[in-house]
């Protein structure tokens, strides 16, 4: 056997798959970081818990106003295209945002601007994204390619993340912000490569509200994609205004700062890694069924928060919860891979997103006045508590415990009915 044959990469990664794998890394490198940094940036202009959720809230906002354009757009134009200047926006407004920092004293409403533009970026890109991903890889494999691909890409949340919060600590939240604008400039650049001479273009057909209209059929039309969504929709909220505005706040008061706080991030990074390996080998035949109830450990960062807990326990439970997290994340990919016709993923995509942040923005402005109206501890127990609830209920969805793992991909799009979800289906090899 020739020395080379054990570097050849599997058949399941081709080009594309590996360009879009390196773009991640390298973005999820940057950004991890940057999300602490831009947290402490606005704490050390002299900022609050509010403005803290302010930021966070101007940053998810653009992604509720754009991200059903966003979707439709990316049907519609190549999707590598559409990555790239999503990716060049970024690059520009938080070098704008590290300039800002590093030159004086930002003002709120600055840091609210350029954190605005990123969200617009990031509206557009991530439907173009997930539908590049989901149309790239075939096959009997495809759960598997997406396992690697988010092991990769929460690989370098391990490193991003930890990293991230020693350079805060050390040099300041502006340096950070400008590593993660250069790392955006690198990750578009490797995306302007991808190929899209595969996908088919699409028949002439009407405007854009009428592609709005049928991503919203497709979505509508599969009930275990909606409740789910809906899920994630409270989820993410209550979670997202716990990682922006209470996490650094308990990490300043009892954790030591932003150090410690990093490093928990960063071990929710190891455990998503650790369930991406583990999403490689076990392939559940129940996809959404073994997912969800994945979902119930999301509650308990929440918990050790409102404790509060030591750094320690704190990390590990953050791990705990990245490896129950990415069984959900693996299940889900694969669920939409092989139910969702090519033609309209980045649609779907985009009202998948656009439901699980739906909240969000309203959520992190919130987060300040709910902790002065309740207490931090409070608000952080209800955050836990509300996570287990819409667990619990989407679990009373028959196509949610039902839906299996298929054999072969759809390419038409006929709606779903219990009776094919109930079919006795193999599972992938």
């Amino acid at each position: 056997m020739k020395p080379t044959a054990s570097l050849r990469r599997p058949s399941w990664a081709g080009r594309n798959y590996s360009l879009l794998t390196a773009a991640a890394v390298v973005t999820n490198l940057g950004s991890h970081g940057a999300l602490i940094a831009a947290a402490f940036a606005v704490l050390e202009a002299g900022g609050d818990g509010g403005d803290v959720g302010l930021v966070a809230a101007a940053r998810t906002l653009p992604l509720v106003l754009f991200l059903l354009i966003g979707g439709a757009v990316a049907d519609r134009l190549p999707r590598h295209r559409v990555m790239v200047a999503a990716n060049a926006l970024n690059c520009v407004s938080q070098a704008a945002f590290a300039l800002l920092v590093l030159t004086g004293e930002p003002r709120l409403w600055q840091m609210m601007l350029l954190t605005a533009l990123g969200g617009t970026g990031h509206a557009f890109f991530s439907p173009a994204a997930e539908g590049m991903l989901l149309s790239t890889v075939s096959g009997e494999q495809a759960s598997r390619a997406f396992a690697v691909f988010r092991m990769a890409m929460q690989g370098a949340a391990v490193g991003g993340a930890a990293l991230g919060g020693a350079m805060v600590a050390a040099v300041g939240p502006g340096w950070v912000l400008a590593a993660d604008a250069v790392a955006f400039a690198v990750a578009g650049s490797l995306r302007a490569f991808l190929d899209v001479s595969h996908v088919a273009p699409r028949a002439p057909g009407g405007g854009l509200l009428s592609d709005l209209r049928e991503g919203w059929r497709e979505f509508t039309g599969r009930t275990w994609l909606w409740a789910v969504v809906v899920q994630f929709s409270l989820a993410n909220a209550v979670v997202g205004a716990a990682d922006a505005v209470y996490g650094p706040l308990v990490a300043r008061d009892h954790l030591g700062g932003a150090g410690p706080w990093g490093l928990a991030l960063g071990f929710f990074g190891a455990g998503t890694v650790a369930g991406a390996l583990l999403m490689t080998r076990w392939k559940p035949r129940r996809l959404l069924l073994a997912g969800t109830l994945c979902v119930f450990p999301l509650a308990l960062p929440s918990a050790a928060l409102a404790i509060p807990t030591s750094a320690g326990v704190l990390c590990a439970v953050m791990f705990l919860t990245g490896v129950t997290l990415e069984v959900f994340g693996v299940s889900w990919m694969t669920a939409l891979h092989q139910e969702i016709p090519e033609d309209k993923l980045s649609r779907v995509a985009a009202y998948d997103w656009f439901g699980s942040v739906a909240l969000l923005p309203l959520a992190t402005a919130l987060a300040g006045p709910a902790e002065s109206a309740f207490g931090r501890s409070p608000a952080l127990w209800g955050c836990a508590v509300l996570i287990v609830v819409v667990t619990a209920a989407v679990l009373c969805v028959p196509d949610v415990r039902n839906l299996r793992r298929r054999t072969k991909h759809v390419t038409t799009a006929p709606t779903p009915t219990p009776a094919d979800a109930e079919q006795p289906i193999s599972e992938r090899g």
